[in-house]
């Protein structure tokens, strides 16, 4: 991509009301990691020493994953295809980034890998659930 393709595609960015939803379950996901699951759910399953099977461990790349995909979908998706390609990328990545923990001297977690993958399909389930009407574009220039 050269940078005036760049330019082009920024021109013809458009918040629509798919790129909204997409965002906004995004920014959810985040705010309730951040805010709610992370701080108070994983501190009380942990100061209680509860088996939660694994959930208060993987909540980073649960919903971490969910709100990475739908703010990537939200902010660079133009239709349904690229859509389902970024999901599929955006997944594929933050498995990377888990493969890659050992050069971090951190160990590679089978859980964290077995949540985003989970994670990832049902953020494919979700986007064909929101998004299933095919008749609405989901950008002015898929029209």
């Amino acid at each position: 991509m050269t940078i005036n393709e760049l330019k082009v595609e920024i021109s013809k960015w458009k918040i629509t009301p798919p790129r909204i939803l997409n965002l906004t379950i995004g920014v959810c996901s985040l705010i309730l990691h951040e805010f709610v699951a992370k701080p108070y759910y994983r501190a009380y399953i942990y100061s209680h020493n509860i088996y939660d099977f694994h959930i208060a461990d993987t909540l980073g790349n649960s919903l971490g994953t969910i709100a990475e995909v739908f703010i990537v979908v939200g902010l660079i998706g133009r239709d349904k295809t690229r859509d389902h390609f970024l999901i599929k990328m955006t997944t594929i990545s933050i498995i990377i980034y888990e493969l890659g923990q050992p050069l971090l001297g951190k160990p590679i977690d089978p859980w964290d890998i077995v949540a985003t993958i989970l994670t990832g399909g049902f953020c494919v389930l979700l986007y064909r659930m929101i998004h299933q009407s095919k008749t609405r574009p989901l950008t002015e220039n898929s029209k």
